[in-house]
């Protein structure tokens, strides 16, 4: 039973839409994953907690209140844009809770749990070559947006300052408070680089001895979604690799792997990017064993494990 403090704590709490509670995530503590580096510390920011189950209703918000701030996105257009599923998700929750329609280019071999997210959400998904990858996808959507400009609103996530900015306004003022201004090393796994580029660009102006390193897989052909290989793809625009200390090039199994030590040792059910930012993290945490340092590592987690469940993987022995 709750003390009544706390009821009436509640009860002055006034509801909120479902959009005005994106971002605010906690930060987590990798208690078991990290036991084996002493003096290193691995903190998580749990954004699988968004309501739209991603790191990417950050993102997705901040460019559609951009789009209506600028006249660009009205009543009448439709979003448009190209998505690994994420960011599809993040447009279709939001636009059915401001009223708009949706239209994303995906590619077909995108997970069905992604598939069904977005149909549910009531967004409209062309379908493009799953071995083109992302990369097919943006290139199918400039293609609708260029035949019909005034049709649509194309916010474009790869080049749009607006995905970065919600990270330099959001996630990192909410990693550097919630961390007490303690962490010493920050690392995320790129797709857009939205997350990376605007949370690093914070860290490196208000905490500049904070070191960022950029993580993505090791070749163009991995079955990490939503990551790009940037040598072979198409780099966004918004991609700023001077911000990055170091880049760490890691491997599709070294992820799977770690999303069952996830959910197996930290009660944490998590995607594959997640799995892979903690890879990463765990890589930064042996370097600093090895010189004989400490530190405090944050990374994302990036979304939840519910639209990778009918992958394989989760079934491989460790």
């Amino acid at each position: 039973m709750l003390p009544a403090q706390a009821i009436s704590r509640l009860a002055r709490t006034s509801p909120k839409s479902v959009l005005a509670h994106i971002g605010n995530t906690p930060l987590v503590k990798l208690e078991r994953i990290a036991s084996d580096l002493p003096g290193v510390e691995i903190w998580a920011k749990a954004e699988l907690l968004n309501p739209g189950g991603s790191v990417k209703d950050r993102a997705g918000l901040n460019m559609i209140l951009d789009g209506e701030r600028t006249g660009r996105l009205t009543p009448d257009r439709i979003i448009l844009d190209a998505t690994s599923g994420n960011t599809g998700i993040a447009y279709a929750m939001i636009a059915a809770a401001r009223g708009y329609r949706v239209k994303l280019c995906l590619p077909r071999n995108a997970s069905d749990e992604r598939k069904r997210m977005l149909g549910a959400y009531g967004a409209e998904i062309v379908y493009t070559d799953p071995g083109e990858g992302s990369d097919g996808a943006i290139r199918k959507c400039r293609e609708i947006y260029e035949a019909d400009p005034d049709v649509y609103f194309y916010p474009d996530q790869y080049s749009n300052p607006a995905n970065w900015k919600a990270h330099f306004e959001g996630t990192a003022v909410e990693i550097m408070n919630q961390s007490e201004g303690r962490l010493t090393h920050f690392v995320a796994c790129m797709g857009t680089s939205g997350t990376f580029v605007g949370t690093s660009r914070r860290l490196k102006r208000d905490m500049p001895s904070v070191k960022c390193y950029s993580a993505q897989p090791s070749s163009g052909f991995h079955g990490m979604e939503g990551l790009k290989h940037m040598p072979t793809a198409i780099v966004p625009r918004i991609y700023d690799p001077s911000l990055a200390d170091g880049n760490l090039w890691l491997e599709t199994e070294d992820a799977y792997a770690m999303c069952r030590r996830l959910a197996r040792e930290e009660g944490l059910l998590v995607g594959i990017s997640s799995g892979a930012n903690v890879v990463a993290a765990r890589t930064i945490g042996r370097q600093l064993v090895e010189a004989g340092e400490s530190g405090i590592i944050v990374t994302i987690l990036c979304d939840g494990a519910a639209k990778y469940l009918s992958e394989e993987f989760w079934n491989d022995p460790d």
